[in-house]
């Protein structure tokens, strides 16, 4: 059984915390702030309680390099103007002088340490990386929700070398949340995805195939299935070795009389790096040299009929490339709607990664039931 936070006895202990700090940068800047505080009420709930803290975390990818844009400075800066105290840092995670600095650590005191893929064992899970950074609690939590699918030495390696260990506060909330949505929703039940690559879906629309009433398909993985429906699509991206999937797809749907719904029309372009609109299509007009780069307004209002009716939507995956404003419409109108059924009952979860980023572009996330801070993993622990 996962033991929750509140089932330790955290007074006057040393709590080594594996966070989930890899937000956007610009610069020495903080430009999404969701994921720090998404870790408050662990880090709260700690400090209350009359524990000590060590944080740990990874930003970006820098390979097992020191570089100095990926360095977590601004995250310490950022956390200690929401926690509004001083927080130490080290600006290495396994040094002697970091757990010199731990081991110091007075109750109600903070230390974050610098990113842990500056070294290449994190993502090895290696044994004596794992057992250096345990040494710098008495107490493991997990509360990295976003990277916990993940098999690497903060969040695997480490219970190694604890006797005590459990999750944290927005874990439970995720599990909460997630579990129960895919388990036992209030029906209708529909869900919404989008994304690029078909490939990283399949798993979860099987799924939801025993579970949904109501599948609606957008983004760059609509094509693929689309294809396999044998409408033309133009020049947009299509993966032809998923083709046969598609099809079982399909047909399994239509045997347990689930109603998958897919783009009518839509918005294109010459290409992703052209970036302008060339017109609005219906799927049987779709010139040969344009790609689909959005829903259209057609499918934005079919959409929107299905999820009217429905009690539980579950969202992953933008519907289009919202990171351009000439093709964030898609995905913004159903956001925008989502936020406004919500009043009638309606649970709206988002399931982290791009939808979340998508969502929180649009200053929508507060309008929702519960937004995800993982993309892969709440996609995993959703594909059951």
């Amino acid at each position: 059984m996962i033991r929750s936070l509140k089932s330790f006895d955290l007074k006057n202990k040393k709590i080594l915390v594996r966070v989930d700090f890899n937000v956007p940068l610009s610069g020495e800047s903080v430009v999404d702030n969701f994921r720090i505080k998404s870790s408050l009420p662990t880090i709260n709930y700690c400090l209350e309680a009359g524990a000590s803290l060590v944080l740990m975390s990874h930003l970006g990818r820098p390979n097992g390099k020191k570089i100095k844009e990926m360095s977590l400075v601004p995250v310490g800066k950022e956390l200690a103007s929401l926690l509004q105290m001083p927080i130490k840092f080290s600006e290495d995670c396994v040094s002697q002088n970091a757990l010199d600095v731990s081991f110091g650590l007075k109750p109600g005191e903070i230390h974050l340490l610098e990113n842990l893929r500056f070294h290449k064992e994190e993502e090895e899970n290696d044994y004596e990386f794992s057992e250096r950074l345990a040494k710098h609690g008495q107490i493991f939590i997990n509360d990295a929700f976003g990277t916990s699918h993940r098999v690497h030495s903060s969040n695997v390696g480490v219970i190694r070398h604890f006797k005590n260990f459990g999750i944290g506060s927005l874990i439970d909330k995720e599990l909460n949340f997630l579990e129960k949505i895919v388990k036992k929703p209030k029906l209708p039940f529909s869900v919404i995805l989008g994304g690029a690559k078909i490939g990283s879906k399949i798993n979860l629309i099987k799924n939801f195939l025993n579970r949904a009433d109501n599948i609606l398909i957008g983004g760059g993985m609509a094509f693929t299935f689309l294809k396999a429906k044998k409408y033309n699509v133009g020049s947009s991206l299509v993966d032809d070795s998923m083709i046969p999937i598609a099809k079982e797809i399909l047909k399994l749907a239509s045997n347990k009389k689930v109603n998958i719904e897919f783009p009518i029309d839509l918005v294109c372009s010459k290409s992703i790096e052209d970036g302008s609109v060339y017109g609005s299509y219906d799927m049987s007009d779709i010139p040969e040299n344009l790609i689909g780069l959005d829903i259209g307004p057609k499918t934005i209002d079919r959409f929107k009929d299905v999820l009217h009716d429905s009690n539980t939507i579950l969202w992953n995956g933008p519907l289009g490339l919202f990171e351009n404003k000439n093709f964030e419409s898609g995905t913004f109108e159903i956001a925008k709607y989502l936020s406004k059924i919500k009043i009638n009952n309606k649970k709206i979860i988002i399931g982290g990664g791009d939808t979340a980023a998508a969502v929180s572009k649009f200053n929508l996330n507060k309008e929702m039931t519960h937004v995800s801070t993982g993309g892969g993993s709440s996609m995993e622990l959703m594909s059951g």
